[in-house]
């Protein structure tokens, strides 16, 4: 006899949940049971909420701002966001073009469901954020996946311009840049950018732009984001958020950035969906943006310090090829040769230095399609002490691994 309950969407199990917290909570039942363990896995800053923030929230609440707001946000939020925008990257966004969302997953979410149709094609420059796959996946969306250039330990990833464009069809709708990018770290040349938006303005198609890691940027490196472009409203759909800049994970707020002509349609979605973004969140967000940046500065500043720790240690590890990303807070080193010599995939891997050894890392197979089987992703969200131990840990794993693989 059929259940009625257990008729639901075969697509439901078909996607891919975010393997970081299944990780995550595999390395919490580790040290629930005594373990030592060294986590490289989180995609979040390590450090709490800056205070000020934290205090404008608490305001906000004392204040008895507990109810619905707008669902597009509230007008000072969208205000703040849109003289963000411009005064950093001399775009010339309109308040009434920001719609802001339950953390940049709403905004991705809300952009794909917008646009495309089912049966439509979006170009997944890969490995990517699961997101942007898994959300036109249940929608019914054609993901065409193109992996991102690797060019070895000085260079690291590029995008695929000349392959992105051979893979329009005239089904192609969207095409996403994720920049900084996870889960590589990479930071994509302003010339590749401007050569998208070329292949945009040629093909006539939208570009899904997310863009939440644009301030972690390293070594005095060069970002171009894609809203600065005078043409953005007729290629762009931009999206960014609070979360990593401002180390506001679980606050949820993120938002879009459209054409007004579309951008007053969406609240009638957004409301069916989630009503309203967190109320005392928003004024907290205002904060963020207009108040002290200075605790921002000096964590984008200590990251840089990890990562270049990260990457001299890393380097030590036999079989470890390691890029010095640029930008976000990721390390994606290929590991070609000890999975050669060894036999193992990168899942296997993984499976045997979480049980073994206790040390999270993610397999480049977490973030789809297939372009990250040779590759490790590691977040140096984390203490000095977690990298100088967990990478002596690592290394010495990887040897006893390569040791009895030889046997």
């Amino acid at each position: 006899m059929n259940t009625p309950t257990l008729s639901y969407r075969q697509v439901i199990e078909e996607m891919l949940g975010e393997k970081a917290f299944a990780f995550i909570a595999k390395g919490r039942e580790l040290a629930k049971k005594g373990y030592k363990v060294y986590s490289f896995g989180i995609g979040q800053p390590d450090l709490p909420t800056p205070d000020h923030i934290i205090e404008a929230g608490i305001k906000a609440l004392r204040e008895k701002f507990t109810g619905y707001t707008e669902t597009a946000g509230i007008p000072e939020l969208r205000s703040a966001i849109a003289e963000y925008l411009n005064t950093r990257y001399g775009s010339d966004v309109k308040p009434d073009e920001v719609i802001v969302t339950p953390g940049t997953k709403g905004a991705i979410f809300l952009a794909i469901m917008t646009y495309l149709r089912p049966g439509d094609e979006i170009i997944i420059p890969e490995p990517s954020y699961p997101a942007y796959s898994e959300i036109s996946k249940v929608l019914g969306i054609n993901r065409v996946f193109v992996p991102l250039k690797w060019l070895g330990e000085d260079k690291g990833f590029a995008l695929p311009i000349e392959e992105i464009e051979e893979a329009i069809t005239p089904k192609t709708r969207m095409i996403v840049v994720n920049n900084p990018h996870n889960p590589t770290g990479g930071l994509f040349e302003p010339r590749q950018l401007d050569e998208l938006m070329d292949i945009a303005r040629r093909h006539k198609l939208m570009i899904l732009v997310d863009e939440i890691y644009d301030n972690f940027v390293y070594d005095n490196a060069e970002f171009k984001s894609m809203i600065s472009y005078s043409d953005w409203r007729d290629y762009i759909v931009y999206t960014n958020g609070f979360s990593k800049t401002f180390s506001m994970t679980g606050w949820r707020l993120g938002y879009l950035v459209v054409r007004r002509e579309v951008a007053q349609h969406l609240p009638k979605l957004a409301v069916n969906i989630w009503g309203c973004p967190v109320s005392f969140g928003q004024k907290a967000a205002i904060i963020a943006l207009k108040g002290d940046w200075t605790p921002i500065k000096k964590m984008i500043e200590l990251f840089r310090m990890r990562r270049d720790l990260l990457v001299e240690k890393l380097r030590k590890i036999p079989g470890f090829e390691v890029w010095k990303s640029k930008g976000a807070f990721y390390l994606f080193p290929r590991i070609k040769k000890i999975l050669d010599e060894t036999g193992l995939d990168v899942e296997e891997f993984v499976n045997k230095i979480i049980d073994k050894y206790h040390i999270i890392l993610l397999p480049g197979t977490a973030f789809p399609d297939k372009a990250g089987r040779e590759f490790l992703r590691l977040s140096f969200c984390t203490d000095f002490e977690t990298i100088e131990e967990g990478t002596q840990v690592l290394k010495k794993a990887v040897e006893e691994i390569l040791s009895t693989s030889k046997r």
